[in-house]
């Protein structure tokens, strides 16, 4: 996520040619042509694989499923599981809820069709950065809120449940990210202003719409029985403030079991960057979902 439309990058797209057991653009639903996935399978193994679906960022306005960002989340293939990019409705084109619809479609697609393409439909972590951080945490904790369950979208019989998740520094409350940048000094305090990422996401400049933030924030829906979460942020964010997953792990520790969440922050951490990407810490995400899913 950026702030404003100026700071927002075109990343070149990842080489995925190297891995052999792969399909690409696979429609999940029929509302928009963005509704498609990418499915890559380890080198060997017959499966069925535990299966990391990627939610990539941008902003809520931009980005692909098959940006460079991808191969980082690809690292996952060699602890053995399946990987698979999901694209989702812009805000350019639909605003929220669609782009939590549409990934818990997804989700659905992948149950119905998991013997296909040798996956394990039982055992699925959601994977996000930024903007995809947000959404990742919404899948993670919305499992019960039919709001967000469009069956128009197709497989109404499938649950859309996850048993993990990955949210690297997405927001989780957007009326306080400008707060909370100025009182840290951390960047510029504009996600309030009316073309922001987040008010383009909500279709209204958000301090008018204080009840619709409510239902985008995963802050709000915190519950017992979520799945596990780690939770990874940089200190020097300063784009989505550290502050934003902080507030969120103080309100889990109200609320559920302190082995159901895990939280890191990463000192000196930006928005993303090698610290995120490293050896180590790739080992330390693959620890959290191997526990949970294997």
């Amino acid at each position: 996520m950026t702030n404003t439309d100026n700071d927002l990058i075109l990343l070149p797209p990842a080489d995925v040619s190297g891995i052999s057991r792969k399909w690409l653009d696979i429609p999940y639903a029929n509302c928009s042509s963005a509704e498609m996935l990418d499915i890559y399978l380890p080198e060997t193994g017959e499966g069925p694989f535990p299966i990391v679906l990627y939610i990539h960022g941008g902003a809520f306005q931009q980005g692909d499923k098959r940006d460079i960002e991808l191969l980082t989340f690809l690292k996952a293939l060699s602890s053995g599981y399946a990987v698979i990019g999901v694209n989702y409705r812009l805000s350019g084109e639909a605003i929220f809820p669609a782009a939590v619809q549409d990934v818990k479609a997804a989700i659905r697609w992948i149950r119905a069709n998991s013997e296909q393409y040798q996956l394990d439909g039982n055992r699925i972590a959601v994977w996000g950065s930024s903007a995809g951080g947000n959404i990742t945490s919404m899948i993670c904790v919305t499992s019960s809120v039919t709001e967000f369950d469009d069956y128009n979208l197709g497989n109404p019989g499938y649950p859309c449940n996850v048993q993990a998740a990955v949210d690297w520094f997405g927001p989780t409350d957007f009326l306080m990210m400008d707060e909370q940048l100025q009182e840290h000094s951390l960047g510029p305090a504009d996600h309030g202003e009316a073309m922001s990422p987040e008010s383009r996401y909500l279709g209204a400049k958000i301090s008018d719409i204080p009840l619709k933030v409510e239902l985008a924030n995963p802050m709000t829906y915190i519950h017992k029985n979520m799945p596990p979460i780690l939770i990874q942020h940089g200190s020097m964010d300063s784009t989505v403030p550290v502050q934003q997953s902080i507030i969120f792990v103080e309100k889990m520790q109200k609320y559920i079991s302190h082995d159901r969440f895990e939280f890191d922050v990463l000192e000196g951490a930006g928005h993303g960057g090698p610290a995120f990407e490293s050896k180590e810490n790739i080992k330390r995400v693959m620890s959290f979902l191997d526990k949970h899913l294997k």
